[in-house]
């Protein structure tokens, strides 16, 4: 009889459940509507991905990250605000709603996915852990630094700490770890010299060597020790603001893929392309519609940002004082890891 009444009333109970979610989805998205800004944490100390410049205005490639989300709601990359964190802030804001969304150097983890009740966005920047020395202390590879009884400079709070320990525990090296709040402070201790090196993502060593006040006087070494997948995250509690999220992303690499650009897009608008019309929301293609939002969404996010082409080559790219390569950030079609999921 238990068993009966149970089986009767499992499909009630799961109904209810799925209701439960359902009246959660869009929370976030109609708070940053009602707000008219998307509240987005950022690292404020990461040239050329998060930091403030002289006006105080947030720049580089995390904050536009936000900026391009901002748009495919709101329509304005100018409908934003940014809240710098520091490493170990991240879960807190997010689990608070002090940041609808966070798009701050941050490697997905299956901790961070489950514990800090986060989902993750399609990664926007492939990575791995370096180490970094002075060229004076006279090693030239990981195996040489092995042999020193040295000490090392990483972030709190942070997959960079845990790497080096797994690290120093794997080599049985005489490596002592000293932990900073956020890069900055680490970099100064590093540059007065506290620490023999540092280690740090290998995209925030080349940020901090190009902005020293002597880059040639340090050597990254070519050891990658790590794979760090970075790229914006939100609460698992709006799963429409997680797709939104989610779709910008994709649609900033697939208008790379197609070619469509902050400058030639006036160009597309009447594209006999089936591809180019489902991405722009063009032709009585349905596109925002899914999620909620205006179809021409991302018309709205390229004409005022770029694809994702144009965001890395402005904040990152050879023509800026990193000259980052494109490298496993390259199209898939150029022999990289950037792939959207089809608009259809």
């Amino acid at each position: 009889m238990k068993h009966a009444l149970f089986m009767w009333l499992a499909p009630l109970m799961l109904c209810g459940a799925v209701l439960s979610v359902a009246q959660d989805d869009g929370v976030i998205v109609r708070r940053i509507q009602e707000r008219g800004e998307l509240i987005c944490g950022v690292n404020s100390v990461l040239p050329g991905f998060g930091t403030q410049n002289d006006a105080g205005d947030f720049v580089g490639f995390d904050a536009d990250i936000c900026r391009a989300v901002a748009t495919a709601i709101l329509g304005s990359a100018d409908a934003i605000a940014f809240r710098s964190l520091n490493s170990a802030e991240r879960p807190t804001a997010l689990a608070s709603g002090e940041v609808d969304m966070i798009s701050r150097n941050t490697t997905w983890t299956l901790s961070r996915d489950t514990e800090w009740g986060a989902t993750f966005a399609p990664t926007t920047f492939y990575d791995g852990q370096g180490i970094m020395v002075k060229v004076d202390f006279g090693v030239a590879s990981l195996d040489e630094l092995s042999q020193e009884s040295i000490t090392i400079c990483a972030n709190a709070g942070s997959t960079t700490e845990l790497n080096i320990t797994d690290l120093i525990i794997s080599l049985d090296a005489d490596w002592t770890v000293n932990t900073f709040p956020d890069a900055d402070a680490g970099m100064v201790a590093y540059e007065a010299g506290a620490c023999d090196a540092i280690t740090s993502d290998m995209s925030q060593l080349l940020s901090r060597k190009a902005t020293a006040a002597h880059p040639g006087a340090h050597l990254i070494l070519p050891n990658v020790i790590s794979k760090e997948p970075l790229g914006p995250l939100s609460p698992q509690n709006d799963a429409q603001f997680a797709d939104i999220i989610r779709w910008t992303v994709w649609g900033l690499i697939q208008a790379e893929e197609f070619g469509v650009t902050s400058e030639n897009i006036g160009d597309f608008m009447d594209s006999d392309n089936a591809g180019i019309g489902r991405l722009l929301g063009l032709g009585g293609n349905v596109a925002g519609e899914y999620l909620g939002i205006n179809d021409e969404f991302m018309v709205d996010v390229i004409t005022q940002l770029g694809n994702y082409g144009e965001i890395f080559d402005r904040n990152l790219g050879p023509g800026t004082i990193f000259g980052l390569e494109r490298g496993l950030n390259a199209l898939w079609t150029d022999g990289g890891l950037m792939y959207a999921s089809p608009f259809r």
